[in-house]
This record gives C-alpha cells, structure tokens and sequence, in this order.
C-alpha cells in the first residue's frame, strides 16, 4: 500500500506540473477551458482519481474555476502590473512568461530570484530549455542566484488551520520545495552538459528570511516583485486527504514591473537599483557565514 501511495504521489505532481506549466506559458490561456477528466486522464496515463485530485488543488489555489457540474476554466496567472509596458508587449501578454522568454532571447541572461520555492521558476526555465534544445533560442551565458528559505527555518505558512505546530504541511512544503529545485539542476545540468549553453550558472543559497514577497530580478534592468497573498484553503495531500490550511497564495498572486531606463531618479531605475542592492546585501552576507 506504500508503494502504490508513492506512485499515486509521483503521478499527481507529474500532471499538476505539466497543468500548471500549459496555464504558464497560455496553452490554456485565461478563461479557457481544460480537457475533460477523462481526456486529461487519458492523455497521462492515470487515473481518473488522480486528476480530480490535481483539478481540485488547482481550484483551491484559485488558477482554476472547478465549479461542480461544470468543465474547469482558468481564472488566473501570474500577472504582471506595469505602468510602461514594452512596445513587444501587449498587455493581453504581461504575464510572467513574455519576460523571462525575452531574457533569454540575449546572449546574456541573468536572473536574480528570491521566493519561498522555485516552482514558478523551474516552471518557466523548463519552457526555455525546450526553445534552446529546438533551436529555437541560442544563450551563450544563463546565470542564477536563487534565494531560498534555510530548510530549518519553521515558516509561519502552510500551516494546519487550529494545530499551528503540526509539521505536516511544513513537511510537504519541503518535499515540493526540494522536487522543483532538483529538477532545475537537472534541466540546466542538461543544457551545460550538452554544450548548448557555453555557460551556465545555478547557485542557490538558504535564508533564515521568512518570505512575506517573490521577486525576479531580470539582466540588471527589469524587476518583477510582488507580495505573496495569505490565504485559507483546503489542500490535497499525496494520499488524497484533504486539509484545511492557512497558506499563502504565490503561483498566480500579482507581480508589480519596474524597469531601470536612462533616466537614474526615476522611480523605476531606483526600485531597480535598490532591489539589486537589497539582494547583493542578503547574498553577500550568506557567503560570509559560509
């Protein structure tokens, strides 16, 4: 019974993945509808049980609309606020992906991410792979500096709603938290050991920072920061238990642009400017405690 809960649970974050990946990069765009269960089911190789699960935990988090008795439709993305959008940009596309699929349109890309996972992140660094293992896009350097919670660090959030001090949903935080990073070694691992990047760059340091914001510091010009949205829902754990959480909400909460122009006192280059310092600060004090 073990094993099978074991599979069930590599399964379920197989399919959460790719639905979150499709809602990322506008396969299924905002308002869209999602395949059916059975198609869904069908397509990945599960079970039905395993995609209402998925389906239900996609609602909960609020990217999905699963109203019972009704074809789930996406409500939600991660959407960028910015009041000078790029001339490339409309703004039926500020989202997260039209930004980090231009960084990596140069020669030169680097990300600076501070988050409480790197979900989001790895989510979208694996669409760019697939553009650089087509062809598609040719980087010649891709840096990255993650800032991550210290895995010692008992975090305020998930927690269960009414037992503050049951470590279960902390537990699970970390199980997913270690999932995505591992896959983000191996996706850029990929793309140095195949020498299709000549360069590439991954080092993630552990913070004693409660994350109360996400932001993407983008090639030293451009930021993406936003608070992270405190929530209570109900979450689906591996097994299928449910549990009532207090949480909070990062995958589709609102990210704020800023953008460093030629112009040094305005309030896009100053943001920039300081969220660069701030992240230099916290990094470069990391390396010195060792």
């Amino acid at each position: 019974m073990t094993a099978k809960r074991s599979g069930d649970g590599q399964a379920f974050q197989k399919v959460s993945d790719k639905l979150r990946e499709r809602i990322a990069d506008g396969t299924y765009p905002l308002g869209a509808q999602l395949p059916s269960q059975v198609q869904l089911a069908r397509e990945f190789h599960v079970s039905r049980d395993t995609i209402h699960r998925v389906v239900q935990e996609l609602g909960n988090e609020g990217l999905i609309d699963n109203r019972q008795g009704t074809q789930a439709r996406v409500k939600r993305n991660q959407r960028i606020h910015s009041p000078t959008p790029r001339a490339t940009r409309s703004r039926q596309q500020m989202t997260l992906g039209p930004f980090i699929s231009e960084a990596f349109e140069r020669p030169e890309v680097t990300l600076d991410v501070y988050t409480l996972t790197s979900e989001s992140l790895e989510t979208h660094i694996k669409m760019q792979a697939e553009r650089i293992v087509a062809g598609a896009i040719a980087p010649e350097r891709i840096a990255l500096r993650i800032l991550l919670p210290a895995d010692y660090l008992k975090l305020p959030y998930p927690q269960v709603k009414g037992d503050p001090d049951n470590p279960l949903l902390r537990e699970r935080l970390k199980r997913i938290a270690a999932q995505h990073e591992a896959s983000l070694r191996r996706v850029l691992g990929s793309l140095k050991a195949e020498k299709r990047v000549s360069s590439v760059e991954l080092e993630i340091r552990r913070t004693p920072l409660t994350p109360m914001f996400k932001f993407y510091l983008i090639n030293g010009t451009e930021v993406l920061h936003g608070l992270y949205d405190f929530i209570e829902r109900p979450v689906v754990m591996e097994n299928g238990d449910v549990i009532d959480a207090l949480d909070v909400l990062g995958y589709g909460a609102a990210l704020t642009h800023h953008l460093r122009d030629s112009d040094p006192t305005s309030p896009g280059s100053i943001f920039v400017h300081d969220m660069q310092k701030w992240f230099d600060s916290v990094w470069g004090l990391l390396a010195a405690q060792g």
